[in-house]
């Protein structure tokens, strides 16, 4: 059995008088890739600043790794620093750091881009970036906040492959919220649903890499979490009046 990277037990956080996470027990093992999904406001966020040690919880245990970083929905660099130097933030500059972020460049693909300005940069380019950046830091636990929300469809697709790359490289936990059913199936080792605080699913997803949305596998899950969030998957649903 994996080694447990982050453990909670009876978690609990409330913002003003009510309870965002309430009594939340959650294990994500080492090396394993776990999707979050629910509607706005049922605790995402929350669970995921949490992890990364920004809020403290009301009630509760959490214990997560030491080495931890987080990637958010931009890619949050610095305009004035070089694209070597923005992966390099928080790091000593030595020369095992310089080569280690030349390195993970090469594998986002942008090994020819570490002298380039971010404003130079694409927004799939510079999400890369904010990949390697991550990274770099070797961490035992990766937190995504909907990473790829503001990308544009193909550039998603593509940042699925290298996502999938990089964790066989790797092997961080990754715990990844998204909006996005049908990304979560295809990146997840396993998907929660988050409702009112609650984890009201915990679905394994035993498929083999790559996937695809289109896989008949893969749809009946993502039907079965659109179901579970309250959304008719699209063969159900009531076609439009004419």
């Amino acid at each position: 059995m994996s080694a447990v990277a982050v453990r909670l037990r009876g978690v609990t956080k409330t913002f003003g008088g009510d309870p965002v996470l309430d009594d939340v027990d959650l294990d994500l093992a080492a090396g394993e890739l776990v999707a979050l999904v629910g509607r706005s406001g049922t605790g995402k966020t929350t669970l995921l600043r949490l992890l990364a040690g920004f809020e403290r919880p009301d009630a509760g245990t959490v214990l997560v790794p030491g080495r931890r970083t987080l990637v958010y929905q931009e890619p949050r660099l610095i305009p004035a620093h070089r694209v070597l130097r923005n992966v390099l933030l928080g790091q000593r500059r030595t020369a095992a750091a310089v080569a280690r972020a030349r390195s993970l460049l090469e594998e986002v693909g942008l090994g020819d881009r570490a002298e380039a300005w971010p404003s130079t940069l694409s927004g799939g380019e510079a999400q890369r970036v904010a990949l390697a950046r991550a990274l770099v830091q070797e961490p035992q636990l990766l937190l995504a906040d909907e990473p790829f929300a503001a990308l544009d469809a193909l550039t998603r697709l593509r940042m699925h492959g290298l996502v999938e790359r990089l964790r066989a490289d790797h092997d961080p936990a990754i715990l990844l919220v998204t909006h996005d059913v049908d990304e979560a199936v295809r990146l997840a080792d396993r998907v929660i649903v988050l409702e009112r605080g609650k984890v009201a699913v915990d679905e394994r997803v035993e498929l083999p890499h790559p996937r695809r949305a289109t896989d008949p596998d893969v749809r009946r899950i993502s039907d079965r979490l659109l179901v579970a969030l309250g959304v008719a998957p699209v063969e159900q649903a009531t076609p439009a009046a004419v």
